[in-house]
């Protein structure tokens, strides 16, 4: 029997949108930890493969041999989201398709997850064993199958969610993510990546970088579980069938969808738009994410487990830009929301510009006092990209229907993905040219700037039609 929507309009199931944001639990566990770690693997393996030394003696004897090595660095990392920008749409549009007794996403999500996790802990085994051929295998490994898992994890909230409550749903999800990320972050606080590197190699614990991939691992297969063993799709896209047909009917689109019908000009516009805008502040955005762990070690020559706390100061920033977001969407539309975040971000870019290593001498090994006028941008930085993810991926899926959400997440996917595949390369070039990490934060503003004006210039504010309010307790996840 379904279920009709509730009378006055849409109401947000804010404990059901948790429990699928478990997959992004996942997601962002394991991207923390890739991120964070793998850069630096791969910039002290090619120093001892260039140079025969380590990265700490390199940094020590010639710190501009670090930074010749970054376009390599950044030539693996992109070969990873090449990779990607293949296989998210292929699995997108796989699942579309796909029915099963559990679902259209949940098969993709469960072998994904079991196998990235089997993988991960190889790649630091590998680092350690200075295998670099062992060590980017299982990378690239991890990161086919995470993709076989994060665009069918990502399109089940679409899938169970009617349009107009996107937004909140997505920032719901998010704050779950950022669990993940945060937990990760942790880890690299007790676990402290720079004692490794900067430790002699017969002295190198392997332990400290084992740790954290393994414990990602498990508790990656902990939160599929969780969601296998609580989302039941196929139950649920019976019971809300009302729900998400009413919708369709509140989409803030130009023109209504029609599967029979091509995309009308004005809908693909905007999707050309929101894509492009993406791919730039996806360029920005991961060209930090992907140095900002060598940029401290190398640059500001300060302790890793800094970077880890700036990770949490960032992520409780975003958490509360996600727990926000919807609801300063519901005022003045999801475009201006965006905007307003790519404005934020760009003012703590600016003053990124203008930090430098301290010289107020720190630790056993010779690092400097981490700058505090950092921790403030990434705050200014979590804050406003929340804004930014919040309300994009919704944009998106607004313009398609349901027969087609894991498509249309493909199309997500591959903007970010490409342009996580050109920067990391291209971010590495300018590096090698410049002979100056300031050229990081130049690079991001320039990005992010160029990104709200396509975004500000390019795309429609279309409000949805109005849902009623959901009082008390389950505020959080209504729309108005």
């Amino acid at each position: 029997m379904k279920n009709s929507a509730p009378a006055g309009g849409l109401k947000l199931n804010t404990r059901r949108t948790a429990l699928i944001g478990f997959a992004f639990f996942g997601i962002l566990l394991l991207w923390q930890v890739y991120d964070s770690w793998c850069p630096t693997f791969l910039t002290d393996i090619f120093a001892r493969s260039f140079y025969d030394m380590t990265s700490a003696e390199l940094k020590a004897s010639d710190p501009e041999k670090i930074l010749n090595v970054q376009w390599i660095v950044g030539i693996i990392m992109a070969c990873d989201n090449l990779a990607a920008l293949i296989l998210l749409p292929i699995f997108g549009n796989l699942s579309d398709k796909t029915r099963t007794p559990i679902g259209k996403r949940m098969p993709y999500i469960l072998v994904g997850t079991f196998v990235s996790a089997i993988a991960f802990p190889f790649i630091p085994l590998f680092f350690h064993m200075n295998n670099i051929v062992g060590m980017v295998a299982m990378m690239a490994i991890v990161l086919i199958f995470m993709m076989m898992y994060r665009n069918p994890a990502v399109a089940l909230m679409p899938d169970i969610t009617p349009k107009p409550l996107r937004a909140k749903a997505n920032g719901i999800i998010n704050i779950m993510g950022y669990f993940g990320g945060a937990f990760a972050t942790v880890l690299g606080i007790f676990m402290v990546l720079s004692s490794y590197i900067n430790a002699p190699m017969g002295e190198r614990n392997l332990w400290t970088i084992e740790l954290p991939f393994i414990i990602a691992s498990v508790l990656m297969v902990i939160s599929a579980l969780v969601l296998f063993f609580t989302i039941k799709e196929n139950k649920l896209a019976e019971e809300l069938h009302d729900e998400l047909a009413l919708g369709e009917q509140l989409a803030a689109v130009e023109t209504p969808i029609d599967d029979d019908k091509p995309m009308s000009k004005a809908n693909r516009n905007m999707l050309l738009a929101i894509l492009g805008a993406e791919f730039l502040w996806f360029m920005s955005d991961n060209a930090l994410g992907t140095y900002i762990g060598n940029y401290v070690i190398y640059h500001l020559q300060s302790v890793s487990s800094a970077t880890m706390i700036l990770t949490i100061l960032g992520g409780v920033a975003s958490v509360v830009g996600f727990a926000i977001a919807g609801s300063i969407a519901d005022k003045i539309g999801r475009k201006w929301t965006i905007s307003t975040g790519l404005a934020i971000t760009f003012v703590g870019l600016i003053i990124m510009c203008f930090v430098s290593p301290t010289h107020n001498v720190v630790g056993q090994r010779g690092e400097f006092a981490f700058p505090t006028l950092l921790y403030v941008v990434w705050v200014f930085k979590g804050f406003g990209m929340a804004l930014v993810h919040n309300c994009s991926f919704p944009m998106v899926v607004e313009l398609c229907s349901s027969k087609k959400i894991g498509k249309f997440t493909g199309y997500y996917y591959a903007a970010s993905m490409s342009a996580q595949t050109v920067t990391p390369v291209l971010l590495g070039l300018v590096l090698n040219a410049s002979s100056a990490w300031r050229a990081l934060p130049v690079y991001a503003s320039i990005l992010t700037a160029c990104s709200f004006c396509v975004f500000t210039l390019l795309v429609k504010n279309i409000k949805s039609g109005k849902v009623a309010n959901v009082k008390g307790l389950e505020a959080l996840g209504a729309d108005d």
